[in-house]
C-alpha cells in the first residue's frame, strides 16, 4: 500500500472548471450564433460568453497546471519537495512532542516524525468541506503505508487552538494560514504560544505583504518577545519554489519562517 497525499488543487475544482467552460461554450453556440437570438441582444450575449468561455478556460487550464505540478507522483512534485524542505528543519530530543497545524493529508506531520523516530507528533486540521477528500483516516493510512507509528491526528481549529501554553518541543504548518480569513499574524501567534521554552518552529506560508502585512517587524516583534534566531527565509527564489513558477502559481512570497524560543 502506497500513501496517498492528495493534491493540493483538488481535482473537483478542475472538473467544475471544465463543466463551466463546456457550459458557456454551449451557451456561446446556442444564443450567439445560432438564430435562436438577433438583433443586439445576439451580438451582446455573443461577446458575453465568448469571454466567459474563455476565461473559465484559463482558469481550467491554470488549475491543471497547479495539478500536475502539486502532484506527488508526476515529474515537479513541488508539494514532496516543500514538505521535505520543511521537515529538515525540524529536530526534536528524545521523548518530544510536536506539533504540525494544518495537517492536510497528514504529509508534514509523518515526514518530521519520521526524521525524530524517538520523539511523537501530533497533526490537527478542521478538514473543511473545502478539501473534502482530507480526513483523519487518511491521515491515519497513510501513517500506517509509510510504517511511522510516533504519529496521531485529531481536529482542531488554527485560530483557537483547543492546547495549552507550552506544550510542544516543535510546531510546524505549511501553507495554512493564508487560506483564513483575518488577522494572519494573530493566527502565527497562537500557534507559538503551545511551543515550550527552548523549542524550534517552522511555519511556511505565501507571507506576502497584503496577507500578512509587515513581515520582518513581525519578526523583530517575535526577538523582542525572547524569541531566538528567528529567521524569514524566502522559498520563492528556487529555493522550494522556481522563481517563474511563483508567479503564475500565485505562491509569490512564499517564505519560511524558523527560530526557537
Amino acid at each position: 500500500m502506497k500513501p496517498d497525499y492528495k493534491n493540493w488543487m483538488p481535482k473537483g475544482m478542475i472538473l467544475t472548471g471544465a463543466a463551466a467552460t463546456a457550459l458557456f461554450l454551449i451557451l456561446w453556440i446556442v444564443l450567439g450564433l445560432t438564430g435562436l437570438v438577433s438583433g443586439t441582444a445576439k451580438t451582446v450575449l455573443f461577446v458575453v460568453f465568448l469571454a466567459l468561455t474563455l476565461i473559465a478556460l484559463c482558469v481550467t487550464v491554470w488549475m491543471l497546471l497547479l495539478y500536475r505540478a502539486f502532484s506527488y507522483n508526476g515529474r515537479r512534485q513541488m508539494s514532496k519537495s516543500i514538505i521535505e524542505g520543511i521537515a529538515d528543519h525540524v529536530k526534536l530530543p528524545d521523548g518530544g512532542t510536536g506539533l504540525d497545524v494544518g495537517c492536510g493529508s497528514g504529509a508534514l506531520t509523518i515526514a518530521c516524525a519520521k526524521r525524530n523516530p524517538n520523539a511523537s507528533f501530533i497533526g490537527i486540521d478542521r478538514w473543511g468541506k473545502e478539501y473534502a477528500s482530507y480526513n483523519k483516516p487518511l491521515c491515519e493510512n497513510n501513517a500506517w503505508a509509510e510504517g511511522v507509528k510516533n504519529v496521531a491526528f485529531r481536529r482542531g481549529d488554527a485560530t483557537r487552538l483547543d492546547l495549552a501554553d507550552g506544550t510542544f518541543d516543535a510546531v510546524t504548518s505549511n501553507y495554512v494560514y493564508h487560506n483564513i480569513p483575518g488577522d494572519k499574524q494573530a493566527f502565527l501567534l497562537e500557534t507559538l504560544r503551545t511551543l515550550k521554552k527552548g523549542g524550534t518552529f517552522a511555519i511556511h506560508d505565501i507571507f506576502s505583504k497584503h496577507r500578512y502585512g509587515d513581515m520582518q517587524s513581525f519578526v523583530e516583534q517575535l526577538k523582542g518577545m525572547g524569541y531566538a534566531d528567528v529567521r524569514l527565509i524566502p522559498t520563492d527564489d528556487g529555493t522550494f519554489i522556481r522563481k517563474g513558477e511563483a508567479v503564475w502559481m500565485e505562491l509569490k512570497g512564499s517564505a519560511l519562517l524558523v527560530g526557537r524560543k
